[in-house]
């Protein structure tokens, strides 16, 4: 039988740190006289109480993770997060229905950014730092994820990013610890120049803060309806574009420019992708949107370029309706999200560098069609790609094609209108935050939606998120067999 103890062990150690980040949101109410301090720190003793619990009965001498243990404790702890961060949302004097509350709570700690408040502008202060501190923990964990776990688990590829001095054994926790905490540190400093950046450009010292949690978070809350447009300010669109791109690039590549190499950053074959398709994508967007509003250039960019790069990065800030924009603007929107960014950032979609081994693989293939006796190798960043990474990155992306229409289906099936149902999916797989139309575009909520509704979209948030593999797999009979 899988020995569980050690997942609950470290589920532990998660639930007690997300009690200790509710008092913030607790203190943020008090400050201001609001009476939901009581029950964030009602929520934060109950969850201090389960994670306590967890951490002392599941003690072992022995913390190593297998294979089986670390697939089932990523998907467990993002589960568990959200099941006892949505508690305040529940009993907050917004009122929410636990579907909405689980619904909110899984956007903000995948990172997705879809929202059912409707009036965020009149929201507790509480209420709002709780929802970035959600994204924002959600985004350092999932870069910790995907480099220090997805690497050895294997997951869609991503094996490729497996450090030269990672542990190739199956244990887990010593070697995340040390990535975690050198992550966690410059996670941290960036998000504090951000915060700076959008105060010195005008926001509050609160606006500030939470902006700047979810925008290196590429989560996408905000801390009003209108998102970033009611700042209507050129400065803090670019700042906001500027820090998404940030938070879109592979974290271990800052912990090399700490150490001195910044040459690591800028020779990367993934960086330098993502910021051609992000130059050719906000290009496009800002001619078709330039000849359809006839108005400045500049304008036109500015616009452009935060939306774009928003949706592409899956943020979700928006600052106009982008379903206004004409017929060219919609496809190229959709198509953006399923691009997502570099694997190691916060960023969710297919990523980069799957689409770089794809592109390889198929040159490869054509090649070898024409010169059926020829050697042929794909290159990743000047290395072979080995057969297993092309193997895994192949059938990533079918998969996701799959769940994707699959999760369109379901919705569509729950009375949902057909582009509601498929930008729903896209948005939700790809943890983008807004969709396409007038009940869940950039100018809606999802509160308009069915309940069944919110639950596949949570089920699709948490697909994307964990990259498909780490939790289909728990649905194969075999996992669970001795």
């Amino acid at each position: 039988m899988l020995e569980l103890r050690p997942v609950f062990f470290v589920i532990g150690i998660l639930l007690m740190t997300l009690a200790l980040a509710m008092v913030m949101p607790a203190v943020a109410d008090a400050a201001v006289g609001n009476p939901d301090w009581q029950v964030f720190l009602a929520a934060s003793g109950l969850t201090l109480f389960i994670g306590g619990a967890l951490f002392l009965t599941m003690r072992t001498k022995d913390i190593a993770l297998t294979i089986r243990q670390a697939f089932l404790l990523t998907v467990l702890s993002w589960i568990a997060i959200t099941v006892f961060g949505s508690l305040p949302f529940v009993f907050a004097e917004l009122d929410m229905s636990y579907t909405d509350a689980f619904f909110e709570a899984m956007s903000g700690v995948t990172t997705t950014g879809s929202t059912v408040i409707v009036a965020l502008d009149k929201a507790p202060p509480g209420i709002l730092l709780w929802r970035a501190l959600l994204q924002w923990l959600g985004g350092v964990g999932i870069i910790v994820m995907a480099v220090a776990v997805l690497p050895m688990l294997q997951v869609g590829g991503m094996q490729i990013f497996r450090m030269e001095s990672s542990d190739r054994s199956e244990k887990v926790l010593p070697r995340a610890a040390q990535i975690a905490s050198g992550i966690s540190t410059v996670y941290l400093a960036l998000t504090m120049i951000c915060a700076l950046f959008y105060w010195l450009y005008g926001m509050t010292g609160f606006e500030a803060v939470t902006h700047a949690m979810t925008t290196i978070a590429t989560g996408g809350f905000s801390t009003s309806n209108q998102s970033l447009g009611h700042f209507d300010s050129a400065a803090i669109d670019w700042t906001a574009v500027t820090f998404m791109i940030v938070g879109s690039l592979p974290f271990v590549l800052y912990l090399q420019v700490v150490r001195g190499r910044p040459g690591e950053l800028i020779r990367d074959a993934q960086v330098k992708t993502f910021l051609i398709i992000t130059i050719a994508f906000v290009t496009l967007v800002t001619c078709g949107y330039w000849t359809t509003s006839g108005g400045s250039p500049l304008h036109a960019l500015c616009m452009s370029a935060l939306n774009s790069v928003s949706i592409m990065t899956g943020t979700g800030y928006t600052t106009a309706d982008f379903d206004v924009w004409g017929a060219f603007a919609a496809p190229l929107f959709f198509i953006a999200m399923f691009i997502g960014g570099c694997a190691g950032s916060t960023t969710c979609g297919i990523k980069i560098f799957r689409f770089q081994v794809l592109y390889a693989t198929a040159i490869t293939q054509m090649r070898q069609l024409l010169q059926p006796h020829g050697v042929f190798i794909a290159y990743y960043n000047r290395r072979p790609i080995p057969e297993e990474v092309a193997v895994s990155v192949m059938s990533f992306v079918f998969l996701y094609v799959l769940c994707f229409a699959v999760l369109a289906t379901v919705l569509g099936a729950l009375g949902l209108d057909f582009l509601t149902a498929v930008s729903g999916a896209a948005t939700a797989i790809s943890n983008v935050g807004p969709g396409l139309g007038e009940t869940i575009g950039p100018a809606g909520t999802f509160s308009k939606l069915p309940d069944p509704a919110k639950w596949a979209l949570s089920a699709g948030m948490l697909l994307g998120r964990l990259e498909l593999f780490t939790v289909l797999i728990l649905f194969a009979p075999s996992f669970w067999r001795d």
